[in-house]
């Protein structure tokens, strides 16, 4: 319940974060503009809290339904405007300012995003050298020329000190031209070498683990044991008995030397009963489980390890000066964004897999979660979700910021604005395209939900 209730709160905290700054962008422009807001609201539905202050007499409100918010300006298409504020209302600005008001809540995600990894430069922030453990035969990787023991230094030119650096550029690459180019340093005598390996496919599970399983090559660690750090609620693990700091001895009678030879074992095995060893406080019990069967062939049981300290050869730390980590921050932020638009590109033409798609249920999960970890696990976590938000909200989608922006590209080719019918035509269309892509988004949580 405890956990339930802490991705609760942040996934709120979060949203509230985003959802203000997006909507303090709108906000800002239109007061720097001259242009008369009437409400700022944070959430939608029933006000819990509102405010009225400033020479406007803006009313600021807080919402009961933190999925968005709204800058609602003076505007004569919403009601009658007294003769002396014509000249502040919205629908009376030239395209330009009309325009800018609308691109800044994106702009203030992006900048946020900034913001964000600024800091966590500043600070610096800690990750798993990108060292290459096992290669499988005949793997994407093992045609590249990839080993085990290189030390990944560079993918398509760009440093990677860290597993999640390398990933990122990995897609990015694979993304753009299906050809990543890798150099790699043997650990043992300092050689650098470059290898190709073509991508011409697009994994359907694009998390870590699963860009990596698909190429062939698993991240070097030394061996950690089979003990249980964490159970998810009503899992097969928890279902069938299994404790936290319980630690696997055995499975089938085979048995199980470490957390890696654990997880093959119970992947392997989607809905196959496994008769389990564990020791508990010195005592060995016997249990029974059943993996869920997940993405079509996989088990998962809904457990993850007991979290050791990372040994410090493996440890790599990115930090950077003041000005150097703005750089560093402008520039992740534009490779997020670039990613982000591919891997929507990519979903649109079916190169992936729609399950990737995330609602309000796995972005809860992930909030509580990445706040569990530490404050800048949390801060990366709002970085990424503020980029897609940023992004989001720039697809020429109508009721979003790009469909307005649509809009105003087409008053400026055509010379006069898009007729009423246009706009109300192209709402309907837009809302429908949101609940769809909203309706997905919920299928894809409870999907997960159950099989976690």
């Amino acid at each position: 319940m405890s956990t339930v209730l802490s991705s609760v709160f942040f996934f709120i905290l979060a949203l509230g974060i985003l959802i203000t700054v997006h909507e303090f962008g709108h906000f800002w422009v239109a007061r720097k503009l001259g242009i008369k807001v009437l409400r700022f609201s944070v959430g939608f539905g029933k006000p819990l809290w509102s405010k009225t202050a400033g020479p406007d007499q803006t009313e600021y409100v807080i919402a009961a339904i933190p999925l968005g918010g709204y800058v609602r300006m003076l505007d004569e298409r919403e009601g009658e405007v007294v003769p002396e504020e014509v000249h502040r209302a919205f629908n009376r600005q030239s395209l330009a300012k009309r325009a800018a008001v609308v691109v800044a809540g994106p702009l203030f995600n992006f900048m946020l995003a900034i913001a964000a990894y600024w800091l966590i430069f500043v600070v610096g922030v800690t990750g798993m050298k990108p060292i290459v453990g096992e290669v499988t035969e005949q793997s994407i990787a093992a045609m590249g020329g990839l080993q085990q023991g290189d030390r990944i230094v560079e993918i398509g030119g760009r440093k990677t000190p860290t597993w999640e650096v390398a990933v990122v550029a990995m897609l990015d690459d694979a993304f753009s031209s299906g050809e990543v180019v890798i150099k790699v340093e043997a650990v043992d005598t300092a050689v650098q070498s470059e290898h190709v390996i073509l991508l011409d496919k697009i994994p359907e599970d694009l998390n870590r683990g699963g860009l990596l399983d698909f190429i062939g090559i698993r991240p070097y660690r030394p061996l950690i044991p089979a003990i249980i750090g964490k159970l998810a609620p009503n899992g097969a693990a928890e279902r069938a008995g299994i404790e936290v700091g319980d630690e696997v001895v055995a499975a089938d009678g085979q048995t199980i030397n470490d957390w890696e030879q654990w997880v093959d074992y119970v992947r392997a095995r989607p809905e196959q009963t496994i008769a389990v060893e564990v020791e508990r406080e010195g005592a060995q019990y016997d249990l029974e489980i059943t993996p869920a069967r997940v993405d079509g062939d996989i088990g998962k049981i809904g457990a993850g390890v007991r979290l050791l300290e990372m040994p410090e050869e493996l440890k790599s730390e990115v930090r950077y000066g003041a000005g150097e980590a703005l750089v560093n921050a402008a520039r992740k932020t534009w490779d997020m964004s670039t990613l982000t638009l591919r891997m929507l590109g990519k979903m649109v033409v079916g190169d992936i897999a729609l399950s990737n798609l995330s609602g309000p249920i796995s972005i809860a999960r992930y909030a509580g979660y990445s706040a569990s970890i530490g404050f800048i696990s949390f801060l990366t976590f709002l970085a990424i979700v503020s980029i897609s938000l940023g992004v989001l909200n720039l697809l020429p989608i109508p009721m979003l910021d790009g469909g307005h922006l649509f809009y105003y590209l087409v008053e400026f080719i055509k010379g006069s604005p898009v007729s009423e019918a246009a706009q109300i035509l192209g709402q309907k269309v837009g809302v429908a395209m949101l609940l769809g892509l909203m309706l997905l988004a919920f299928y894809n949580d409870i999907l997960r939900f159950f099989v976690n």
